[in-house]
């Protein structure tokens, strides 16, 4: 037995080895004995292994297999249920042994035996199990491999059934406090006015009594005025607005691959991210939410002033730059689930930014993974037609001035790119600015620049929490930005450091 053990059994089972190897020993004998019958013996045992392996390949079985997820996208850290089906073409047949085959982040692959105890009327064998996932993407599912054996228990053959399917893991977003980011509206986000859309010519704020208005709305002065009764006009809600930029340049958030994401940062998710652009989606989804619930029409872009989502595979609808309702907040989870980072568009100066301080590298595979990007990249990189924060986003933000806030979520930015995003300043009822960076330290000329320019800026690490971030960012702006100051010209640049009141944060230590 364990020679037999021992022997391959990807096509014959142990007793089909058992019949190869009685038959050589029949072939061996029936040659030195002289035994006709011997012979006999041996080429049936030798024949029936070889005719259940021609069998078993020439049948193919024919199966339904069907998969559900409950729910059908999930967020990172918890748990969706996959609900498996199965239905063989022809009813009955022997117990087949099969596998649900997974990405190897799952873990173990879910093994069952079909049929299943407790199939329905319809012979449909249903199979469930879990899955949970502590990093976004998009998982392919599936197929189901099955062992199959002929009916004496010889021969052996797998095949796949069925096909996979997509698990979209999302990431998922942090509560946020509210904070002064909606002026003057209320908790729900709107904002009461009374212009109404087609003013009358005699009084915008009143209009002519109609049957079945309440008596308390009619306005006294404006009927003696009118010699007509008249009532105030209702008040209209308008719906705030908010604008969210989002850095996704690989050069700005290539820098700190940890060895959880790999040295060519994939995260083993076989998307092109890092530490620092995990946090900066999260942030992005966090906001979204947050503005979201809060019924703001939110407008989200990348940092040349296309949709935010164009590049990502898993967005629903990945043209769409306009988000509002609770149902943008699903399509907007999706499309950041599979969304990574942008090859590169431009030239960095190798090893030190424009600040003069040096640029901290993660290593020499990381490095080396960077290169090889800029170089398979440079060609194009020449005849960029769009330059990040450039004239294409400007003109776009300038499209539509003071359309609610401006927020930022950046990575790590150089001294020209801080002075053009600064100009944008005056596009927004206010501007945010979160700069994502391994060392906040080293972003502090940019994040003066920002504030300067009436920016709230901060910066901040992976290991930093969001709410606290988010929470510090209404008082993050510079002292030329702040009421009763003196005129940007009139602070001089070694004053520059001592104006900004904004913390850096750099997450526990």
């Amino acid at each position: 037995m364990a020679l037999l053990d021992r022997l391959p059994s990807r096509i014959l089972t142990v007793r089909g080895w058992a019949f190869v190897l009685t038959a050589v020993v029949a072939l061996l004998a029936a040659q030195v004995l002289g035994r006709r019958d011997l012979l006999y013996v041996g080429v049936l045992l030798l024949a029936l292994p070889l005719a259940s392996i021609i069998v078993l390949r020439i049948v193919k079985p024919r199966f339904t297999v069907s998969r559900r997820f409950q729910p059908q996208s999930m967020e990172i850290g918890s748990t969706t249920t996959v609900t498996l089906s199965l239905t063989a073409a022809v009813a009955g047949g022997a117990t087949i042994s099969m596998e649900e085959q997974l990405p190897a982040r799952f873990g173990q692959a879910p093994q069952f035996t079909y049929p299943s105890r407790n199939p329905t009327r319809e012979g449909i064998s249903v199979y469930e199990y879990r899955l949970r996932s502590v990093s976004r993407g998009v998982y392919e599912i599936g197929p189901v491999t099955a062992e199959f054996t002929d009916p004496f228990g010889l021969g052996k053959s797998r095949h796949v059934l069925g096909a996979t399917d997509a698990l979209v893991v999302t990431p998922a977003p942090v509560e946020l406090l509210a904070s002064g980011l909606s002026g003057s509206r209320g908790n729900d986000g709107l904002a009461a006015t009374r212009r109404q859309a087609n003013p009358s010519d005699d009084d915008v704020m009143t209009r002519e009594y109609r049957h079945g208005d309440s008596m308390r709305r009619v306005h006294w002065a404006a009927t003696a005025r009118h010699s007509e009764l008249m009532v105030r006009q209702e008040e209209s809600v308008t719906t705030p607005q908010a604008t969210l930029l989002m850095d996704q340049r690989h050069h700005s958030f290539s820098t700190g691959f940890s060895a959880a994401f790999g040295v060519d940062g994939t995260g083993g998710n076989g998307l092109s991210t890092s530490p620092t652009f995990e946090w900066a989606v999260t942030a992005v989804m966090s906001i979204s939410a947050h503005l979201l619930e809060r019924n703001y029409a939110l407008r989200l872009l990348d940092h040349v002033g296309s949709p935010a989502l164009l590049r990502s595979p898993s967005a629903p609808f990945p043209e769409d730059e306009e988000h509002q309702g609770s149902g943008a907040i699903g399509g907007i989870a999706e499309g950041l689930a599979a969304l990574e980072l942008a090859p590169e568009t431009g030239r960095r100066t190798q090893g030190e930014d424009h600040t003069g301080s040096t640029v901290v590298r993660a290593g020499e595979a990381a490095r080396t993974a960077a290169r090889r990007i800029r170089r398979s990249t440079a060609d194009a990189a020449l005849h960029a037609p769009h330059a990040a924060f450039g004239d294409d986003l400007l003109d776009k933000l300038a499209a539509t001035r003071h359309r609610g806030s401006l927020i930022a979520v950046l990575g790590v930015i150089t001294i020209e790119e801080a002075r053009a995003l600064a100009s944008a300043s005056d596009y927004g009822s206010a501007s945010y600015a979160i700069l994502t960076s391994e060392r906040p330290a080293d972003s502090q000329r940019q994040l003066d620049i920002l504030r300067d320019a009436g920016w709230h800026a901060t910066a901040a690490s992976p290991s930093a929490s969001l709410p606290i971030v988010w929470a510090g960012l209404e008082h993050a702006v510079g002292r030329a930005s702040a009421p009763n100051a003196a005129p940007a010209a009139a602070v001089r640049p070694s004053d520059q450091n001592r104006a900004s009141r904004a913390t850096t944060y750099r997450g526990p230590a």
